[in-house]
């Protein structure tokens, strides 16, 4: 039945969903990739959809933006309507060197500033990991389109806006890019026993000053697309 943050119903969302951070990405994937896709979210704008993938079910869903939100969504996904393995797909800012404008980035782990492993109240510090399954999957997907990507750790910060400027202090300990949603989601997947991923375009470079615009971070990071999609069709 409908959570307060989505109206679909049980069986409306496949087992398999992609997720980016904005909703229009979602829309855009739905309507470029999917065959079929019918609309089953709309509340708070965080358009979900429903289609097929050469003939494999996946559902794509926005997150908004930051671990919060994506926390909420993703708990909902894993825990209220069984979904099996959520792979992000978002924009992440480059830290280090060797990694351009437009690269894809395959995030093993997920390094944070974040308190959001404080709600488990473990006798330590957690790494929040992506899922051996879905990483080989997405590798495999990556090296066929032939395409520059790279995987390792990646930072998911709380901060957009960071008056501490530490992403010299990151790239020294070799983390390859920034974003906002990764280690929430991987925790959640861990508690919940399920999958997930988070496959990343670098929109910006802030150590070198280099962005993309907000058109081509919504519509034209396709080689992203086609490898999540590519993963959600191989782990059917």
């Amino acid at each position: 039945m409908p959570t307060p943050h989505n109206n679909a119903n049980k069986g409306d969302i496949a087992k398999t969903v992609l997720m980016p951070g904005d909703p229009l990405r979602a829309k855009f994937i739905a309507e470029n990739y999917l065959e079929d896709p019918v609309c089953y979210n709309e509340v708070r704008g965080m358009l979900g959809y429903t289609g097929k993938y050469k003939g494999v079910p996946v559902s794509v869903q926005g997150s908004g933006m930051g671990m919060p939100s994506i926390g909420i969504y993703s708990w909902e996904l894993f825990n209220e309507y069984g979904v099996e393995n959520i792979i992000r797909v978002g924009t992440a800012g480059a830290i280090a060197d060797n990694v351009q404008l437009r690269d894809v980035v395959i995030g093993m782990s997920a390094s944070t500033n974040s308190a959001y492993a404080s709600q488990y109240r473990l006798p330590g510090t957690y790494a929040p990991t992506a899922s051996w399954s879905l990483i080989s999957a997405a590798v495999k997907a990556a090296q066929e389109k032939g395409g520059s990507f790279h995987v390792g750790n990646i930072f998911s910060s709380d901060t957009f806006y960071d008056d501490a400027d530490s992403l010299a202090q990151w790239q020294k300990i070799g983390v390859l890019a920034i974003e906002m949603e990764a280690a929430a989601l991987y925790m959640n997947a861990a508690r919940a026993g399920k999958n997930a991923l988070c496959i990343l375009t670098v929109s910006d470079c802030p150590l070198k000053g280099l962005s993309t615009s907000a058109e081509e971070r919504q519509t034209t990071f396709r080689d992203m697309m086609e490898i999540a999609l590519e993963t959600a069709y191989s782990v059917k």
